[in-house]
């Protein structure tokens, strides 16, 4: 090649010397072929006839919107086919090298929810509350949502917060004897905070400082606060549980006019204090993160640390600050347990919790805003048993047990797609 020829070259534009490489994975229409496959499954195998009646009003509201009563089993079956055609037509688009459209995904959840719920309250004489459901998933998703939100913060600064159980647990329980003692619940709720940035001081500790494997940390302290708390709780709360375990919890707030709207105005506008606070903190921690200066430093720490130091950003106060305001945030969704739930501490409370709101960070891809979703996804999977049950549902209540984590299983393995962590997220930082 001559010179002429490869100063050509180099000179030729760059569409014409790159390709855009697309990497399409399987794992959504595999899911979705699954999830479809063990639908009609179920509709062949334990078929239900009769009617399902959907309730979307409430008293109070502005204007009833009358029961729709529907034919239970052919309204499965058409849901059915719209959750076919969704998969087929995920399955043509991955064949050509495409990606799953988002709306695409919600179609087919819509349907398959819809399609369940009419299969499920076939022949019940009582409504199934669409109103219900829905506010029951927002209460259920407070501490999957705020524990997400703390989980971003910590993973974009680099430090893998697998100790959400431990805060969660950790403020559940001390807002539960603060709230007790005091007869407050906002003073409960302060201390939850608290004990919510106690429990990540320790992880910041071992993690940052001491570069501790940061997945041990975070198991160790989870099993350290289920431990301590058990331990509390059957030595010094049972023992005088109207003094140190009777709380005071926050009662609902209807927004004057909002909350008479059918159907959102109960789920959006009547609610306790604690579930406006998270309607406010997911745009708070996305613009923290995505339009401050304190945001911008945070990201660089967890993507590149050695630079972010060599530009003079101090890269462990940004991470201790990141797992302290994370450790806060979650201790809001511990607080949830005592001071929104329950009147009462119970051991063991939250159940795994944390755990589900760490497959939420990882299901919206370290965005506030993604992870917020998931948690209210997680949360509608939790709500599902408690709506099944007072329609008198014969689907066992064991399983409905297990469809959160079914969902949220499903949810990480096959419908998360490519998605890539922060690139020091995990690893300890060594200046030198």
């Amino acid at each position: 090649m001559s010179a002429d020829q490869r100063t050509a070259q180099l000179d030729a534009p760059l569409s014409e010397t790159t390709r855009t490489v697309t990497l399409v994975s399987w794992k959504s229409a595999g899911v979705l072929l699954a999830v479809t496959a063990l639908y009609a499954l179920l509709l062949l195998a334990v078929p239900h006839s009769g009617d399902t009646r959907f309730l979307l009003s409430q008293r109070g509201d502005f204007f009833q919107i009358p029961v729709i009563v529907l034919p239970a089993a052919p309204l499965a079956w058409a849901c059915g086919a719209v959750m076919l055609a969704a998969t087929a037509f995920v399955v043509l688009r991955t064949a050509r090298g495409s990606r799953t459209p988002l709306w695409v995904v919600a179609v087919f959840a819509f349907a398959g929810l819809t399609g369940f719920l009419a299969w499920a309250g076939a022949g019940s004489p009582r409504d199934l509350s669409v109103v219900g459901l829905l506010g029951g998933a927002v209460l259920w998703s407070v501490p999957f949502v705020y524990g997400a939100l703390g989980g971003v913060i910590g993973e974009r600064a680099g430090v893998v917060n697998i100790a959400i159980e431990a805060q969660l647990l950790g403020a559940a329980f001390t807002a539960g004897i603060v709230s007790s003692v005091t007869d407050s619940a906002l003073l409960g709720l302060a201390a939850a905070v608290l004990a919510g940035a106690l429990v990540s001081l320790v992880l910041g500790l071992f993690a940052i400082t001491y570069h501790v494997n940061q997945v041990i940390v975070g198991v160790v302290l989870n099993v350290l606060v289920v431990g301590l708390t058990s331990f509390l709780y059957s030595q010094v709360l049972q023992d005088d549980a109207a003094t140190l375990n009777s709380t005071t919890r926050f009662s609902s707030i209807p927004i004057p006019v909002l909350s008479d709207i059918p159907v959102l105005g109960p789920v959006l506008f009547d609610q306790p204090l604690l579930i406006y606070l998270m309607f406010l903190a997911v745009p708070a921690v996305w613009y923290a993160l995505n339009r401050t200066r304190w945001g911008l430093r945070l990201r660089a720490v967890g993507e590149h640390p050695k630079a972010a130091d060599t530009v003079g950003i101090d890269v462990v106060r940004t991470r201790y600050n990141a797992v302290l305001v994370a450790g806060a945030v979650a201790g809001l969704g511990g607080a949830f347990y005592t001071t929104v739930y329950l009147s009462q501490f119970g051991e063991n409370m939250t159940g795994g919790a944390g755990y589900i709101a760490l497959a939420a960070v990882i299901f919206g891809k370290w965005d506030p805003v993604r992870a917020a979703f998931a948690g209210l996804l997680f949360g509608f999977a939790s709500n599902l048993q408690n709506v099944l049950s007072v329609v008198g549902s014969p689907v066992p209540s064991q399983f409905m047990l297990m469809v959160p984590y079914v969902v949220t299983l499903l949810a990480v393995a096959g419908l998360v797609g490519r998605s890539r962590p922060p690139a020091a997220s995990g690893e300890p930082y060594i200046k030198g």
